[in-house]
């Protein structure tokens, strides 16, 4: 086990988690609601330290990032535990359950991804699972990634203190971060979490000029109204226009058996969203063919894509080629 970072002693041997918003109190023996970090005889300890459960090399556009070095892989892993509780979780087996785990080291994994570099490996993604309660192994990783020339990414519900946001921020490259919907009383019931720290991350990592992707998984007559919408596109649209965003068609799993999103729903938030945002996807309907990167001045196709299959057509540099409107995209 590893000591973890971000909490107080308390007395009778009590620990004060303050790692996320979650601020638990955890018990001698016991762990706190992520199930990851646990009090042993007054210290918390990260005890999912370099236990990894899943691994692979991905598409930068699977985690969804489209406008950070498209077309290319990144190694992406995972450890299991989680500081939310979605009904909805498309990786309940690894973030709610004990898998099995492979011991890895930071060394290790750096190593891994630079190993890939000639699969066109731009380097590291933390997902699957929640990343940030993986802490202490994201950022002893990250630092040394950074060494070595590889890329961070977090894949992450962005349930954090901003202290230790802050902390890690420097090495991170890009963040796709789920705004999971834009009511306190959907996250609370939904989610087992409050908006407000989520709204902090996004805006906090886009001012630290960290690039900024969001997804939304809009689940049917629960965070898909209209009003809601409207509302979380207004709130993108005062931090940064030109931060993509990608809504997301629901499918039932794990503890939620719902219809899955109608098209029609899609189809709306992206007409909602296109009025004022710059980059506006839909993803898990590729009936829709809404996946493409267009220009916001003129309309033009950009970046193509069909499934994880990617390619650039009317960039020159960062630049449509049409128009010479500046997009936002690292390539």
């Amino acid at each position: 086990m590893h000591e973890a970072l971000f909490y107080e002693k308390k007395e009778a041997d009590l620990t004060a988690c303050r790692l996320c918003p979650k601020m638990c109190t955890i018990r001698e023996g016991k762990s706190g609601f992520c199930r990851v970090r646990k009090n042993n005889q007054g210290t918390l300890y990260a005890i999912n330290y370099g236990q990894c459960t899943a691994y692979a090399l991905d598409p930068i556009e699977k985690k969804p990032l489209y406008h950070f070095y498209p077309g290319t892989y990144i190694l992406s892993l995972g450890t299991h535990g989680c500081n939310l509780r979605c009904g909805f979780c498309q990786n309940w087996e690894i973030a709610h359950s004990d898998p099995r785990t492979v011991s890895v080291t930071p060394e290790q994994i750096v190593s891994a991804a630079k190993q890939q570099s000639k699969e066109n490996c731009a380097g590291l993604a933390y997902t699957y699972s929640e990343p940030f309660m993986w802490y202490e192994f994201v950022l002893d990783t990250a630092k040394l990634a950074r060494k070595a020339g590889l890329k961070n990414v977090l894949v992450t519900n962005g349930y954090i203190n901003e202290t230790p946001l802050r902390q890690l921020l420097p090495y991170i490259d890009a963040m796709n971060i789920d705004v999971k919907g834009f009511t306190d009383n959907y996250y609370k019931k939904s989610c087992a979490g409050h908006l407000e720290p989520v709204k902090r991350t996004v805006e906090v990592s886009a001012a630290q000029n960290c690039h900024v992707e969001l997804t939304t998984l809009l689940v049917t007559g629960l965070n898909d109204s209209h009003e809601e919408i409207n509302s979380l596109v207004d709130w993108v649209y005062g931090v940064d226009k030109n931060i993509p965003i990608h809504f997301s068609r629901y499918f039932p799993n794990y503890k939620l058996d719902l219809e899955p999103t109608p098209l029609t729903t899609l189809k709306m938030a992206y007409e909602i969203a296109r009025k004022k945002l710059s980059y506006v996807y839909v993803g898990n309907a590729p009936e829709l063919n809404l996946s493409d990167t267009r220009c916001p001045a003129c309309g033009e196709v950009l970046i193509e894509r069909s499934g994880y299959r990617t390619e650039i057509k009317g960039l020159q540099e960062h630049r449509c080629k049409n128009c010479s409107e500046k997009i936002n995209i690292l390539i």
